[in-house]
């Protein structure tokens, strides 16, 4: 889809529902499902939101815009319950409304379903979807009336999901689509979906958007949360972006393309991108590596892999998802134990038997698992900032609190993380700024290789955009980088060198001189063309 496409038009219902793609504000006989009119919200001393406003129409799918941290997340707890607002009025169906929880707001009418399912995975479908409101007969759940009355809901969505079925027995996508069919089985009027699509594959985002049609049709307020951008334009009619907790525009999708979106929610234009554009670094005078990988591998994991990795370079790792390369990041760091070959730094050639050998050498690893590997969520920024440094120094020598307190501040600035409070919880941030603090956390070790894996996943365009500049800025004054990313176009944007995996294993490394995402694309096909016609022979 163009950057001027309207969303498809499905055809909304009759009654209280708009016609998608329409402008209902510009009919005096529809009215707001839900008004938020100036609300702010303060945590301490930050300013969460600032005379916040967004109108809810029925049978309208509403996008929810901004960077990570520009209050998406506060505004729709606000709406739903879980944060008190300090100023402001919630309006539904036009009267005053105050929630003071979750459960208060899901009686008005307003359902929310987040990104990581919420549901009982050992329950059947139906005791999901009624759960806390099972009918019942003669004092015992009525499971005959429950899975009957699952089904129909299941069936007016058009899921072909046994409501008898046990929930964890199917993919995520089926429980988010279960989690969505409970909420519209308790009247849900507004349905917020915060980041529905992020674990899921095309196909499966495109049952999702069949499902959010019908609710459409049916007069359902929809507020839609994603960073990806084309799905906006896919399914959204309208959009309220925020930047820095305060409304920057209210507008139809119809009629903005994607850039002018992109400079109103990051508040400048993509000029920066355009630095960003480098000259690979030639074969000659590259010196000595800093990272040297002699048939590194490990059984069920990677086949055995040489790489070369050097100064002020950027390495950029292609391959579809299970290609192998997380699992070479993890070989290359030590997170894993290899079975076969040796990693060489400079002159010392060895395995790594842990990632502290790798810290020693002065190598550094961002996992693309932030939540497992990365964040602690109960420890403030300043302490999740400085983790690795402290334990490469031991814990018998803390750092000083005057370095503390300068390093901290020196990162928190360079890398524009907020809010800039150290002592804030790591929890509290977005995810792009928590992404910004673990790379904080290994700049200040100051290392000669960096190895990023997935930096970018699940973090919108300004905070992509940034972290892409910083590991452009990093290889200019010579550190070496490991760039893996599910995206070809970013890979190619920032990498020198490409190498691209496939099953596990390297199958090409090229010069990324003037390479394309369909060149990447037709040397994954071209090798498994050429499995195929080796099986045949």
């Amino acid at each position: 889809m163009t950057q001027t496409d309207a969303p498809p038009d499905t055809g909304a219902g009759t009654g209280t529902a708009t016609s998608a793609g329409a402008d209902p504000a510009s009919d005096p006989g529809v009215e707001p499902v839900v008004e938020m009119r100036d609300i702010s919200i303060t945590f301490g001393t930050v300013k969460a939101l600032s005379d916040v406003a967004v109108r809810l129409y029925p049978g309208e799918v509403h996008a929810l815009m901004g960077e990570n941290g520009a209050g998406k997340s506060t505004l729709i707890k606000a709406l739903t319950g879980v944060y008190s607002i300090d100023a402001g009025t919630i309006l539904v169906g036009g009267q005053p409304q105050e929630f003071g929880s979750p459960a208060a707001a899901q009686a008005a009418g307003i359902s929310t379903v987040y990104q990581e399912v919420n549901l009982v995975p050992n329950l059947t479908v139906a005791e999901n979807m009624m759960l806390g409101r099972e009918p019942r007969r003669l004092g015992m759940i009525d499971h005959r009336a429950m899975n009957r009355q699952a089904g129909a809901t299941l069936e007016r969505l058009g899921l072909e999901v046994d409501p008898r079925s046990t929930l964890g027995d199917h993919p995520i996508a089926v429980q988010q689509l279960v989690a969505i069919a409970r909420a519209v089985d308790v009247e849900a009027r507004v349905l917020i979906l915060d980041e529905p699509t992020s674990s899921l594959d095309a196909d499966e985002v495109e049952k999702l958007f069949e499902v959010m049609r019908r609710l459409r049709a049916d007069g359902v307020a929809i507020v839609f949360v994603s960073h990806f951008l084309d799905q906006i334009y896919a399914i959204a009619d309208r959009m309220t972006v925020l930047r820095n907790g305060r409304l920057v525009e209210e507008r139809m999708v119809a009629t903005t393309t994607q850039l002018e979106l992109v400079q109103l929610m990051i508040g400048r234009d993509l000029a920066v991108l355009d630095e960003l554009d480098r000259d690979p670094a030639g074969d000659a005078d590259r010196g000595t590596p800093l990272l040297t990988a002699v048939g590194l591998g490990r059984r069920g994991s990677l086949e055995a892999t040489d790489l070369e990795l050097y100064e002020g370079e950027v390495i950029g790792v292609a391959g579809l998802l299970g290609s192998g390369r997380t699992e070479l990041a993890r070989l290359l760091f030590g997170a894993d134990t290899a079975d076969e070959g040796a990693l060489e730094t400079r002159s010392s050639r060895r395995r790594w038997r842990s990632p502290r050998h790798a810290i020693d050498r002065k190598i550094a690893f961002s996992s693309e698992d932030r939540k497992g590997e990365g964040v602690i969520a109960d420890l403030s920024v300043a302490d999740n900032m400085l983790l690795a440094l402290q334990a490469s120094r031991g814990w018998l020598r803390p750092i000083p609190q005057a370095v503390r307190t300068q390093l901290v501040a020196e990162y928190s600035e360079a890398l524009d993380i907020r809010p800039a409070d150290p002592h804030a919880l790591m929890r509290n941030l977005s995810g792009g700024n928590q992404q910004k603090v673990l790379l904080a956390r290994w700049l200040i070790t100051k290392p000669d290789l960096l190895i990023l894996d997935e930096p970018t996943r699940g973090i919108d365009i300004g905070a992509k955009t940034q972290i892409q500049a910083l590991v452009a800025d990093l290889a200019s004054k010579g550190m070496g980088v490991v760039f893996i990313s599910a995206e070809l176009e970013e890979v190619l944007r920032l990498s020198d060198r490409l190498v691209v995996m496939r099953d596990r294993r390297k199958i090409a490394e090229r010069r990324n001189d003037g390479v394309s995402v369909s060149d990447v694309l037709e040397i994954i096909a071209g090798e498994a063309r050429s499995e195929e016609e080796a099986a045949r022979a």
